[in-house]
């Protein structure tokens, strides 16, 4: 008999970890609806202790999805666990997942305890969580760096306190697949109590390993996999969703014993939503999910792929719903159309925001010929950003430029009713209009990374601008799109400026200026 793998989706905790993947409540919500769709097991879908905004979005979250569980990571202290214990009382499933660290140099250097002290705070931890919810996931952070036998006691301890499962997490990527997973042999074992929990594992990607010891994992006796889709995450990331479950799947006569309960059909819409959200793009060469994951370019892979599919594709496109044909959008499109194509993308929009989304899709139709579904998604995505976090838009942009002449950006900027005009020379036409930007805004921030990219086909595509900007110790990414590359360049600049602007204001909130 096949035993079932749980998927626990940490997206929208570790995943929005990741340097520049913040997201705010609008977009938590789009992740957490696709997120059900997939038919994910548990939703982590936040730190709520860690700012207003996580709390909320955890909250509503917990408020609207209904069926997979939802999950408030919280530290193993009175305030955090309570704070995640408000947050997730409103699911139909409400699940805390408390930590730890157990290493000897965790314990040692960040938390400057006794392995009895960690032991007591982790055991007061479950059982204060245990009188909020049913389900209470404990976690011995940098688990693959700590003692079996302290390890198997704090596991047995925590089991005995009311934990439903044990996470042993790879906090540091440090694992090597046999390694780790002896790990969950030595606990089956070791353990007198094992089998009253879940044994989950959470396994971050430093040597590239995480898909491989997830899966080894199981083989020893791990019923639970936490992973992000495409794999995002702090550093180099998490176990990826999409390739564990389609690991499972396609090596049905390897991984015979397991299954999961995941709908791949959807793993496509899922990974672009993510994708263009947190303004992180997945890789050409990405197992699964990326562009060239089921591209043939050599004419004998093109030759056996049209004799037969699986000489040179060992899984369908269709299974991850990747369709070959795309409905081709115009000026000429009504409504109808417009809403249906966004649900076959996975967005469900409220009257108004459709009305929006419908209003930004005329105009761009007016400018290009075709309308892709990338296109689409970058509307939608603009919508989120534009209701979230804007606080100046803007109005009108001129640039002059040329060989023999001083690049010049005059940009008009709206805040509320105020419109501010102001220009600058800079050495090219985008640090041009980024000097006008810190002008009128008054914020000087510094370029960190850009990037440029059409999203969208032909001669007429839309380009798509990711800037990373660093002011003092804080560090966003923002994003911008057109089909004229420098008006991309400076609505992502000003994205990014706009984000710095939020925080602040909230930040002289909570200290009350």
């Amino acid at each position: 008999m096949s035993d079932k793998i749980i998927i626990f989706d940490t997206t929208l905790r570790d995943g929005e970890q990741a340097p520049g993947a913040s997201l705010n409540i609008r977009e938590k919500l789009e992740v957490a609806r696709i997120l059900k769709r997939l038919n994910v097991d548990v939703i982590e879908a936040g730190f709520p202790i860690a700012s207003p905004g996580d709390f909320e979005a955890v909250k509503e979250i917990a408020q609207e999805i209904q069926g997979p569980a939802i999950c408030g990571l919280a530290r193993a202290t009175e305030g955090d666990i309570v704070r995640a214990g408000e947050a997730v009382k409103y699911a139909q499933a409400g699940r805390i997942h408390t930590f730890i660290a157990t290493s000897p140099i965790h314990m040692e250097f960040k938390l400057k305890k006794t392995p009895q002290e960690v032991l007591k705070s982790a055991v007061e931890a479950v059982k204060l969580a245990k009188t909020f919810v049913n389900q209470v996931e404990f976690s011995p952070e940098d688990s693959s760096r700590t003692e079996l036998p302290f390890l198997a006691e704090i596991v047995e301890a925590v089991i005995e306190a009311g934990a439903t499962t044990v996470n042993i997490p790879d906090t540091v990527g440090y694992g090597i697949p046999q390694d780790y997973a002896n790990q969950i042999k030595y606990l089956k074992e070791n353990v007198p109590n094992i089998n009253k929990a879940v044994i989950s594992v959470h396994c971050h990607n430093d040597l590239g390993l995480a898909v491989a010891n997830s899966l080894a994992a199981i083989e020893k006796g791990a019923r639970q996999i936490e992973c992000t889709i495409n794999g995002i995450g702090e550093r180099a990331g998490n176990c990826s969703l999409e390739e564990v479950v389609m690991a499972i799947k396609t090596r049905n006569d390897y991984f015979k014993n397991f299954y999961t309960e995941i709908d791949t059909t959807q793993i496509m819409k899922a990974s672009k939503l993510v994708s263009h959200l947190t303004g992180f793009v997945v890789q050409p060469n990405k197992a699964i999910v990326g562009d060239n994951a089921f591209a043939h370019e050599a004419g004998i892979h093109q030759h056996g792929v049209l004799t037969k599919r699986q000489t040179y594709e060992i899984i369908d496109p269709k299974d991850i719903g990747l369709g070959e044909s795309k409905l081709v959008l115009g000026k000429h499109s009504g409504k109808h159309a417009f809403k249906d194509r966004l649900e076959q993308l996975g967005y469900s929009l409220s009257p108004d925001e459709l009305q929006s989304a419908f209003e930004r899709f005329k105009v761009l139709a007016d400018r290009k010929k075709n309308i892709f579904d990338e296109d689409l998604e970058i509307i939608v995505e603009e919508s989120f950003i534009k209701s979230s976090h804007e606080t100046y838009t803007l109005e009108y942009i001129n640039i002059s430029s040329g060989n023999k002449s001083i690049p010049t950006a005059t940009l008009q900027l709206k805040k509320e009713e105020h419109v501010y005009q102001d220009a600058a020379c800079g050495d090219g036409p985008v640090d041009a209009a980024y000097k006008t930007i810190m002008r009128i805004t008054g914020v000087t921030a510094n370029l960190l990374d850009y990037s440029l990219r059409s999203i969208s086909k032909g001669q007429d595509a839309i380009g798509e601008v990711v800037v990373k900007i660093g002011v003092d110790d804080k560090i966003v990414t923002g994003k911008g799109v057109s089909t004229d590359i420098i008006e991309a360049s400076a609505r992502a600049f000003l994205d990014g400026i706009n984000k710095i602007l939020k925080t602040e204001k909230k930040q002289q909130v909570k200290k009350g200026i």
